[in-house]
């Protein structure tokens, strides 16, 4: 018994060392460094597996992209039902406005202070600064002065007031000499002169005109006066009426006056006048120069005048028609804008009855005069 006992026990720690020793010569194949075995089994071939049957690809519908076989790529797809989910698309490509709110979240048209209510505008181009110019009237003024709860609200009545007078609505004044010169002509020499003085403000205005003209010889032979009511009737032009008096010749006459002054296109200043005499003599007169800018301090100003009258005059040696032109040119140099000499040459021609009139007198229809003289304003 003991003998069957020992036999087993041998039997069985042999072949426990015949699977141990097995075990560690697998075990040296994955090891680097060791020595390959001399002698290897051949492998078994390998049966090829019969390949598998092509399976038709599912359509591509929104909820489940057609992937390329074995890779798991999605397939772009030109059909419209193919796009992604509104959940699947990252947040920036997401249409907000399809969503029903904006790129901030809030829901579209919910208004958020500082916002301008662009529902209100005219889609016409009617609204804001589109109206017509001159159909809205004006906005009434304000009448609570936050000053006036701080200080003195008399002081700060006065303290408007002169800042109004100040900045529109207030009141100027000018005068002006255009032509005050010494005139040299075949003869005698004489002088002559044409200027303006003026008062108010941007829209009515009291003006004084005066010019005339004579000799050192035989004294003055032609002078007026002019008061005038000026009234601005757009940005360029003023409106003018009042009465005229002539000193020179005599018999003097007043004259009722109508006349337009202002700046032309092409910046001419033009002066045009209609007299009427308390005879019923009609004259008219045009009178137009331009100031052309050489430098900064040098100005070349030619200038016209022409007188017309409807009928003959005789008492004046006027004649029906044109009665006399002038011709100028001016160079003055301004030392001040205020204060400028010059030099020129200065034609007069009197035509037709009134070159008549003059013929019979003795006199010469037409003279050349040089002339020098200032132009100032203050």
């Amino acid at each position: 018994m003991k003998l069957m006992f020992a036999f087993m026990a041998s039997s069985s720690l042999a072949l426990c060392s015949a699977a141990g020793a097995q075990t560690m010569d697998h075990s040296q194949h994955s090891m680097p460094g060791m020595a390959m075995p001399a002698e290897l089994k051949p492998k078994p071939k390998a049966v090829p597996k019969p390949a598998p049957a092509k399976k038709k690809p599912a359509p591509a519908t929104a909820r489940q992209p057609a992937t390329h076989e074995g890779h798991g790529m999605p397939v772009a797809s030109p059909r419209a039902d193919a796009l992604p989910r509104a959940e699947e698309v990252p947040e920036p490509l997401m249409d907000h406005h399809a969503m029903g709110h904006d790129m901030s979240g809030r829901p579209v048209g919910e208004a958020m202070p500082g916002d301008h209510d662009m529902s209100s505008m005219d889609s016409h181009g009617t609204g804001g600064t589109s109206l017509p110019a001159g159909i809205a009237p004006a906005p009434a003024p304000a009448q609570d002065w936050a000053a006036d709860s701080v200080h003195d609200p008399r002081e700060m009545a006065e303290a408007r007031a002169r800042e109004f007078g100040e900045h529109g609505g207030g009141r100027f004044s000018q005068v002006i000499m255009n032509v005050f010169e010494y005139q040299a002509r075949k003869g005698q020499n004489g002088y002559r002169w044409d200027g303006e003085a003026w008062y108010g403000g941007d829209i009515h205005r009291l003006t004084i005109k005066t010019e005339g003209e004579g000799s050192f010889k035989g004294g003055v032979d032609t002078a007026e006066v002019q008061a005038l009511y000026s009234r601005a009737i757009d940005p360029y032009w003023n409106l003018q009426t009042g009465v005229r008096y002539d000193i020179q010749p005599r018999p003097s006459h007043p004259y009722a006056t109508i006349g337009l002054e202002g700046l032309a296109p092409g910046w001419f200043e033009v002066e045009t006048a209609l007299f009427l005499s308390n005879e019923g003599d009609l004259h008219g007169r045009l009178d137009a120069y331009y100031d052309q800018r050489i430098t900064q301090k040098m100005v070349l100003q030619p200038r016209v005048e022409v007188n017309v009258s409807a009928q003959d005059v005789p008492h004046h040696r006027i004649g029906s028609g044109v009665s006399n032109v002038e011709l100028g040119l001016r160079l003055r140099y301004e030392i001040a804008r205020e204060f400028a000499p010059y030099v020129g040459v200065s034609y007069e021609r009197r035509v037709g009855d009134t070159a008549r009139f003059a013929r019979l007198d003795g006199e010469d229809p037409s003279s050349t005069s040089f002339v020098a003289g200032i132009r100032f304003w203050f």
